[in-house]
């Protein structure tokens, strides 16, 4: 595979791992209200907590099943493919509901690169 898209998957797998930090273990940091805009007091709420506590594990997993695509997958470029195209989804939606055209190049940039170079770089 090329080492172009394997350097791009594992940053966003780093990417991932870092939301996945943030919401799950560092909920009350300022990184954490920085990174969301989001209040010290909305980031107190116990039920804000918790969403943000299972939203890390999902992101965790994401990242998790990046890196299984570069170690061990059979055929690598297929999931990485539905993985990044997973992730752009995601973003466009993010930047929909919130109105903020931002946060599809800040959730998916890396995706997006990414999944340029499977297609095109094969």
């Amino acid at each position: 595979m090329n080492i172009l898209i394997v350097i791009f998957s594992l940053l966003v797998a780093l990417e991932f791992f870092y939301i996945m930090f943030l919401e799950t273990f560092a909920t009350l940091s300022n990184a954490t209200s920085q990174v969301f805009n989001m209040s010290e007091a909305d980031l107190n709420n116990k039920n804000v907590q918790l969403l943000f506590k299972n939203q890390g594990i999902y992101n965790g997993l994401i990242g998790l099943i990046i890196l299984y695509a570069n170690l061990y997958a059979s055929n690598p470029k297929e999931l990485l493919s539905i993985i990044m195209i997973y992730i752009i989804l995601v973003g466009v939606y993010g930047s929909y509901s919130s109105g903020n055209k931002l946060i599809v190049i800040k959730q998916s940039g890396l995706a997006i690169i990414t999944l340029f170079l499977i297609v095109f770089f094969r």
